[in-house]
Order: structure tokens, then sequence, then C-alpha cells
């Protein structure tokens, strides 16, 4: 069959153009980062988280108060160029307390979700990969856990450990795990009947070799969502347990205590004491939060630019 030459013509350059990639290819990182710099509400709650985390360590630089020195003839002072965030009923100055108070609020908040991620991770990696009756079993028992208050928990470890850091810390993470270990186990039970993972598990490669390198990174998205929303569900929690009593004790303080100590006087006019602490209380939280949901969005796979 003889084809006319005349079919044959020039491929129009600009229909060549139209089809071309001009985006650059960009790594998983880099674009979730470009991602969180457009999302605004995300971006602001990582300025805010950042702030506080400096607060925290340079903070008391900033004054020359201390958070613990009283001087009852300064007591209930309101807020002045002397005392910027005022004085509470003991003399001392609320500013200097508060950054003081930043420091074991964000530790015991960050040092509970670190436990958490460790334990989580670990038993519901196991759990999701194993799977069949040991999964069972191992599910059985974070739902016996879950069924514990951890207000309980934390009464029993003060009657055992005594009051202090150490113990809310324990106490946080006692329980605090099995909402991390179900995620985990949520994701490896959806990742392990991957092709790459059969590939590697046809190799000969071990279950610890396939959970670390290629179900742990896949599921490293939704774990870091879940820390950002551990974080302040421990920073709220300590500060609960401290306004009940239960926490901090002095001469620490945290910005529960801080709130625990003003109720008792908001009446009296000194809202200044009051105010402060559940300020930071609430800006932390609304930190990690706006970051969580950012994070969401970044890593949802629905939602990734091809």
């Amino acid at each position: 069959m003889n084809v006319p030459d005349s079919l044959f013509v020039p491929m129009n350059r600009s229909a060549v153009d139209a089809e071309a990639i001009v985006r650059p290819r960009l790594g998983f990182w880099k674009e979730s980062w470009n991602r969180l710099l457009a999302n605004k509400l995300a971006f602001a709650g990582a300025v805010i988280i950042i702030l506080l985390a400096l607060l925290a360590s340079f903070g008391p630089m900033l004054t020359d108060q201390s958070y613990s020195r009283q001087v009852l003839t300064d007591a209930n002072m309101s807020p002045s160029a002397e005392h910027w965030f005022g004085t509470d009923d003991l003399g001392r100055d609320v500013f200097a307390r508060i950054l003081y108070g930043a420091r074991i609020s964000l530790f015991i908040g960050l040092m509970a979700t670190l436990i958490d991620v460790v334990i989580g991770i670990v038993y519901g990696g196991i759990a999701g990969y194993v799977g069949g009756r040991a999964d069972n079993l191992m599910m059985r028992f974070v739902d016996m856990l879950y069924g514990v208050p951890y207000l309980l928990i934390v009464i029993l470890l003060m009657v055992i450990m005594g009051p202090g850091l150490l113990t809310i810390i324990v106490a946080l993470s006692a329980t605090g795990w099995i909402g991390m270990a179900r995620v985990v186990r949520g994701q490896v039970l959806t990742l392990k009947s991957s092709e790459y993972v059969l590939a590697s598990r046809s190799i000969g490669s071990s279950g610890w070799h396939i959970i670390r390198k290629h179900l742990l990174p896949n599921a490293m998205g939704v774990i870091m969502v879940q820390i950002t929303f551990s974080v302040p569900s421990a920073i709220f929690a300590e500060a609960f347990l401290s306004f009940l009593g239960l926490g901090i004790q002095p001469p620490l303080a945290s910005w529960g205590v801080m709130a625990s100590d003003a109720l008792g006087v908001i009446l009296s006019g000194h809202w200044w004491r009051l105010f402060y602490p559940a300020f930071f209380i609430s800006m932390t939280m609304l930190a990690f939060n706006l970051v969580g949901d950012g994070l969401q969005d970044i890593f949802n796979p629905r939602q990734r630019r091809s």
C-alpha cells in the first residue's frame, strides 16, 4: 500500500511543548516542605512552636527576675515595666514563672511523646506484621489498657513513686502509647501486602529488615501527624493534673500549677495570674494542632501532586 507524501506534515512544535513536563522533579521531603510553606496556618503554627521553644530555652535571659524568689511586699502587683506579667500572691514574677513553666510543660510533652512513639512503633509494628493470633492477643491487651483511666494510674503512681516530674512522665506514658500503636498497626497491615514488601520477602529479607526499611518509612507521614497531636495532649494532661494538685509540686512551676494557684483569686481582680498561663497553654495546643492538620494534608496521598 502506497502512502502519499501529503499525509506526512511537520509536527507543530507548540503541540510538543504543550506535552512537555515543565515542573521540576521534587523529592518527597522537598515537596512536603513546599506544601508546608504554602499552608499558612500550619506554617504559623510551626513558627509559634519554634518561638515557644526559644522562649523556654533562652527566655530567662530576658529578665533579671527569678521564678522562685518571694518578695511579699510585691504580692499581686499588676503588669508593669518592672514585672511584665505582674506578680503572684508571694511576690514572684509571673513572666519568669511562665518562661520556666514553658520548660517544664514542653519537656513533659516531648518526653512523654517520645516514649509513646518508641513503644507504639515497636508494639504496633510487631502486631501488624506478625498478624494472626499474636496480633489478636496483643490488641486485646491494648483494649484492656485503653479501658483504664489514666487518672487512676496517676494516683496509684503518686502513692508508689511520690509526686514529681518523673511520676507525671511515667503516668502519661503508661497508656499514652496506645494510640500510636493502633495507628502503626493499621499502617503496617495495609502496607505489608504491597508488592515491594513481597519482593523483599522473596529474596530472604528478615521481618525486622522489612519493618525498618520498607514499612516504617512509608508509614512515617501518619506517625508524624500522630506525634503533633500527642504533644499537645500530653501538655494539656500535665496542666490538668497540676491543676488538680496531682502534678508538678512546688517549688517547681508549670502552667497548670500557675493556673491552679490563680483560680482562687480570679474574683479578686488579679486577672493576669490566670490569663497568662491559660493563654500560653491555649497557644501551644493551637500551634501543635495547626501543624498536625497541615501535616495531614501534606502526607495525604490523594492531595499530593502527581
